[in-house]
């Protein structure tokens, strides 16, 4: 089969499995960052978070010019070659590679990018435009559900970076106790209980959020 033609098949297969292999039951002594933490199951309060995920679950990726300054066919080759060269790999090795794929694109900020002061893109349009820190977690979020992880093992996580005294981003990744944060500014995947100067306001995924205390 054509590889052209052959990708976005397999990208489609790889989503819809996401879909159908069973989650494993939610892990309920999560300290994320050693905070406390509520769940609620609306996100009524988390327009930009939904409006993300509706565009790009209704998107329709056209096979365009390699040139158009959308996402088109190249863009989306790119990513299925890459997603697909981690199918069944162990999780470890997929959200590593993830991570390190996703943050080589560059930063740019919204307000620059967007004309807004906030704005949460879909991947599609991170890998035509770059973004923010929530652009790269939202981006890794997608790639891991491709691939099959369960939207129950992993949180955005919105948070105060102590440090710089500024609002940030992260993707965690729940797996066998273990804690996993990808973040765009730490080249290496790290466990949360190894970063001090992160302080979590609340995560979310497709689900439900959590407020930490």
């Amino acid at each position: 089969m054509n590889l052209r033609f052959a990708m976005p098949v397999i990208i489609l297969s790889l989503w819809l499995w996401s879909f159908i292999v069973p989650s494993p039951a939610y892990p309920e002594d999560i300290r994320l960052f050693g905070s406390h933490e509520t769940r609620s199951t609306s996100l009524k309060s988390f327009p930009k978070w939904t409006g993300a995920l509706a565009r790009y679950q209704n998107s329709t990726v056209l096979a365009g010019k390699c040139s158009a300054p959308t996402f088109n066919r190249c863009h989306l080759d790119k990513w299925n070659r890459f997603l697909h060269s981690l199918k069944g790999k162990p999780l470890r090795i997929q959200i590593d590679k993830v991570n390190h794929y996703i943050n080589n694109a560059p930063y740019i900020i919204d307000l620059v990018n967007w004309g807004l002061p906030d704005y949460w893109a879909t991947p599609y349009q991170f890998f035509t435009r770059d973004g923010d820190c929530e652009d790269y977690a939202i981006a890794k979020f997608m790639s891991l559900r491709t691939l099959g992880i369960p939207q129950d093992q992993m949180r955005i996580v919105i948070l105060k970076d102590e440090n710089l005294n500024a609002i940030h981003a992260v993707l965690a990744v729940f797996d066998r106790g273990h804690t996993y944060i990808l973040d765009n500014q730490i080249n290496s995947v790290i466990e949360d209980h190894e970063i001090h100067h992160y302080t979590p306001i609340y995560s979310i995924n497709e689900t439900g959020w959590w407020r930490h205390m």
